[in-house]
């Protein structure tokens, strides 16, 4: 079945099964290895990407739920980490391991969209469903403050 939607801004076309889910369509047909896979069943926030413009768990999301719509994915934030929350957890030195990095860079990305100026609360609830094993959240909200800082700046 051919799938079409709208892949970091660029129209795609997959010839696939519609229960397939989208991050093996992302990581294996498209080849954007970014989006990480972590545990299959949308608790840790590791595959992370935004469904026009809100964060999804690509992991458990049908590919035939994004037919037409416009995916998001960690590649297009930017490709030389000049996006300010990039540069924050670059300043920052969030990652440890940095498996679980992309799913809280677009949930972080999704949070800012709508909030410039997030609180702690407004923080920790939209990075509650990321999991980070090497325990780097103090850097992660830090880091997604001095983002939100900057962007207000270009506002």
């Amino acid at each position: 079945m051919a799938i079409k939607f709208n892949m970091n801004g660029k129209d795609i076309s997959v010839d696939i099964e519609a229960d397939t889910p989208l991050l093996w369509v992302i990581r294996d047909e498209i080849g954007l290895t970014g989006t990480k896979f972590g545990c299959g069943a949308a608790l840790c926030g590791a595959c992370t990407v935004h469904l026009d413009g809100s964060p999804i768990r690509s992991c458990v999301t049908p590919v035939s739920v994004v037919a037409g719509k416009k995916v998001a994915t960690i590649e297009s934030l930017s490709k030389d980490n000049s996006h300010p929350l990039q540069k924050a957890w670059i300043a920052h030195d969030v990652p440890q391991c940095g498996y679980c990095q992309s799913g809280q860079l677009m949930s972080a990305a999704a949070l800012l969209e709508t909030n410039k100026n997030p609180t702690d609360s407004d923080i920790e609830n939209a990075m509650s469903g990321n999991i980070c094993r090497c325990g780097t959240y103090s850097r992660i909200n830090a880091a997604i403050k001095t983002a939100a800082a900057e962007m207000r700046k270009k506002a």
